[in-house]
């Protein structure tokens, strides 16, 4: 890779995600005052004197602890340093050198990677206090970085130790040609597990605790088909059901991740079927303008007839009706059914949605679709349209310049899109129609 990896480490709470943010310039980790909040790790691009690496915010490592979550958090850290190009170790000078940092040291050095130490926490870093030497005992080969990841000072000293110890390819390319896909759906409907499967890999915790992926977590693959960067998100759960406030922030990144996305992949639980939360998750991605596939994960636990696919389709269409562009696959992410069919429907609609057509085009389309069915009119008078044009992509969108926009009615809308979709395709993505009214009273 042309970046740098820079993984941030560190035990729980001790400021691990308000650094990750603060490098980063931008709210992308949660952050809050509870151990434990950041369980996936978080990738995002951070710069510094013009040098660009990939900064990467894990969840704490908990040495001793054999609770599930902890021991998977853990797992995603140890994950993290093995690809890391440098390692950023952050302590809390308030709760002192302790026992598990020593541990955590420990680990670090085995991995043979560079590590940079900062000790958060420190209000005045020009006046240290006597504490701060302890961590000189950590024996790192750098010495240990004052540091008040809240305010920001002591930033620059650290980024620069960073930069120090980062190798940069200077002939690196860059991303545009990566198709970023979120990975959307309610609690447990196997979000994280799909990503697993495809990348062959655990980048992301996955437990059978409903809403355990928390932030919207970046994955990026390469492969035969192009290249890729999936967002798994937190799971979406009724509004009513978001109790905490972590949980809200949970909504929001998904939102989120939602917008800065190509693709999305609308996960949906084959034994639930579309539930009304499923409908309004996809309701996300529909006015977002975001091409979408449906996939229907958990396939294998369904016992099947011969109209059991045709009857699941039937189902979803009902349910999904103001999205029938999307295309619908059946897979398992447990036994990988399907699964490498994701690659080749993602990269097809994602160059549906960024499909141009020419205006001469559009209007022989629009030509033959009135007069085959004539426009509406009312009291005598008559929609005129004038001519089409396409003004951008992802999603198409076309604006139709016409005598009267009221009598534009939905129903005839509908009619010119399903013209330009049996003409020119543009499967898995919602198209845009902008009616644009242009006097001329005189039109009977």
């Amino acid at each position: 890779m042309s970046k740098p990896v820079v993984a941030i480490v560190g035990r729980p709470n001790v400021g691990k995600s308000t650094l990750f943010n603060k490098l980063i310039g931008e709210r992308r980790s949660i952050v809050e005052d509870t151990p434990g909040v950041t369980r996936d790790r978080i990738y995002a691009e951070a710069e510094w004197n013009d040098r660009k690496f990939l900064l990467v915010d894990t969840g704490g490592i908990e040495p001793k602890s054999e609770d599930p979550i902890p021991k998977q958090m853990r797992r995603q850290a140890e994950i993290a340093v093995a690809t890391a190009d440098v390692i950023i170790f952050m302590c809390d000078i308030r709760a002192g050198l302790i026992a598990d940092d020593r541990d955590i040291a420990i680990m670090l050095k085995k991995s043979g990677k560079p590590v940079v130490v900062v000790v958060n926490k420190v209000d005045k870093v020009g006046d240290l206090p006597f504490e701060f030497y302890e961590f000189y005992e950590l024996g790192f080969e750098k010495e240990p970085i004052a540091l008040s990841a809240l305010h920001g000072t002591g930033s620059g000293d650290l980024l620069d130790a960073v930069i120090e110890e980062c190798h940069f390819d200077e002939n690196g390319g860059d991303d545009e040609n990566v198709i970023n896909v979120a990975v959307i759906g309610k609690p447990n409907a196997g979000k994280s597990s799909i990503i697993n499967r495809m990348c062959g890999e655990e980048r992301v915790i996955v437990s059978d605790i409903a809403g355990t992926t928390r932030d919207a977590v970046d994955t990026r693959i390469d492969n035969q088909y192009g290249s890729y960067n999936f967002i798994d998100t937190a799971g979406i759960r009724r509004h009513s059901k978001v109790e905490d406030r972590i949980e809200k922030f949970s909504v929001i990144r998904a939102k989120m991740a939602v917008e800065r996305s190509d693709v999305c992949l609308l996960m949906i639980d084959a034994k639930d079927g579309v539930t009304e939360q499923d409908e309004k998750i996809a309701g996300i991605a529909h006015e977002a303008g975001k091409a979408t596939v449906i996939v229907i994960n958990k396939w294998d636990a369904i016992e099947k007839e011969n109209s059991t696919v045709n009857e699941y389709n039937r189902k979803i269409r009902t349910a999904l009706a103001y999205m029938p562009y999307a295309p619908i696959i059946y897979v398992s992410a447990l036994t990988g059914q399907r699964v490498a069919h994701l690659y080749e429907l993602i990269t097809q609609i994602y160059n549906e949605a960024r499909r141009r057509i020419t205006t001469g085009m559009l209007n022989d389309l629009l030509n033959d679709a009135t007069t085959r069915v004539q426009p509406p009119s009312d009291k005598g008078k008559r929609l005129k349209i004038y001519y089409m044009t396409q003004t951008s992509v992802a999603p198409p969108t076309f604006v139709i310049f016409c005598n009267s926009e009221e009598l534009f009615h939905f129903s005839y809308r509908r009619y010119i899109e399903n013209c330009l979709r049996d003409t020119f395709g543009f499967e898995g993505t919602p198209i845009r129609l902008v009616i644009r009214q242009r006097g001329d009273d005189s039109t009977k």
